[in-house]
């Protein structure tokens, strides 16, 4: 294969420039698990404000961890302007600042998130569900009515960033993961423009059997090694 088809391995702080003032920003994860806190921590150095962030949760923020932990720490630093999530219960600073009318906040079911992405990422124009009939979360919606039955018209999510976790690459940028890791990851790396995976480790084209690759390459722009700050940039 021509190297032309191999993913630049970049630094977390070079990975991270792509993310610009008022961009949506999904971010793989759910609770501790599957969350790039490589690419997070680089983001929160960087300072880039204004974000739409697209994720499961907002994870932690509370006494015992102040200053938040994965996705919570972009809160917590005051650089998220939107979340789109299924749930905040855990993120006290989410929580205040919604409350205060500092940010705007849309809950969405679980189900409902993450088929919302995969239609993003499918190019679906989006897809009924029953899933909040009768609840505020209907509210603003648009519904129909088939045999009886009440839907919900649930629209599809995409982003202009997505960080994703998996556990191996190849130089392709084919990506394997490890157990529940996985979760909204996958789905994630199809629905935005541009797409950074963090890594443990990035092995030579070959090394990953075909039928182990969960996300293929060609969804992927750029590679980050877990908790390296400093690999050099190669093509």
């Amino acid at each position: 294969m021509s190297k032309k088809w191999f993913k630049p391995v970049l630094s977390a702080k070079e990975a991270v420039s792509c993310v610009k003032e008022g961009m949506s920003l999904m971010v793989g994860g759910f609770n501790y698990g599957g969350v790039p806190y490589t690419l997070i921590d680089a983001l929160v150095a960087q300072g880039t404000g204004e974000l739409h962030l697209i994720s499961n949760d907002t994870s932690y923020a509370n006494e015992e961890h102040p200053q938040g932990i994965g996705q919570g720490k972009l809160v917590v630093a005051g650089q998220v302007k939107k979340v789109t999530a299924s749930h905040i219960g855990l993120n006290k600073m989410t929580q205040k600042l919604f409350n205060e009318k500092k940010l705007e906040l849309e809950l969405v079911p679980q189900g409902t998130f993450v088929e919302r992405i995969r239609s993003g990422g499918f190019g679906i124009g989006g897809f009924l569900t029953p899933t909040g009939v009768g609840t505020i979360h209907e509210e603003g919606k648009r519904t129909l009515e088939i045999d009886g039955v009440k839907y919900i018209l649930e629209l599809p999510l995409k982003a202009d960033v997505a960080f994703i976790r998996a556990f191996r690459a190849d130089r392709a940028g084919n990506l394997t993961y490890y157990g529940t890791n996985r979760n909204f990851n996958p789905a994630m790396a199809t629905a935005a423009k541009l797409v950074v995976a963090e890594v443990d480790e990035v092995l030579p084209l070959g090394a990953i059997d075909p039928n182990d690759v969960v996300t293929p390459g060609v969804f992927i722009d750029a590679l980050v090694l877990k908790g390296d700050d400093f690999y050099a940039s190669r093509t």
